[in-house]
């Protein structure tokens, strides 16, 4: 076992994707993983499409179907928990021994590792700056430093709605 977790990309059934990422946060949630699997991630790109009445619609894509992206320490356990996971046909790479990405192929494919530092608090109120809630105001419930998410409410409709957000998609207020 290297001391370094790398990344490894797992084959899902198609549209599994996001399915396979919230199983796997929930395995490495209720059986505290967080040292062995560090990152899940399903890699989007945001599309605009052109409406026959003319108005542009974005929607998000994901940029490899059937495939999730996993930053972990390679282990008997990690391996077994992470390929039976439901929805994971296996990962990606010889016979049975998954090959790691190299950092090239990690900086082409646009993955960005976690370890954003976040300068902001909880009740404090930021911008959204990407996704379907741009340009909305959120008010932080809770900071998730590990996952770089954040919870907050948004409100929308009249009502106030949580959602959570990356630490990319917000910007502090000035």
């Amino acid at each position: 076992m290297t001391d370094k977790a790398k990344w490894y990309v797992v084959h899902t059934y198609s549209g599994y994707e996001n399915k396979v990422k919230a199983n796997l946060e929930k395995t490495i949630e209720n059986r505290n993983l967080n040292e062995l699997i560090l990152d899940v991630q399903v890699p989007m790109e945001e599309q605009v499409e052109v409406k026959e009445d003319g108005k542009k619609k974005i929607t998000l894509k994901k940029v490899f179907p059937g495939y999730v992206l996993i930053k972990m320490m390679m282990t008997d356990d990690s391996w077994y928990i992470v390929r039976n996971t439901r929805g994971v046909t296996g990962f990606v790479g010889p016979g049975s021994k998954p090959v790691p990405l190299t950092d090239d192929e990690v900086d082409s494919m646009g993955i960005v590792d976690k370890q954003q530092k976040i300068d902001v608090e909880v009740g404090e109120t930021v911008k959204v700056v990407s996704g379907p809630l741009t340009d909305f105001p959120a008010v932080i419930q809770e900071i998730n430093v590990e996952k770089c998410k954040i919870k907050a409410l948004v409100n929308m409709f009249g009502r106030e709605t949580p959602v959570e957000l990356d630490f990319n998609q917000i910007d502090k207020l000035d």
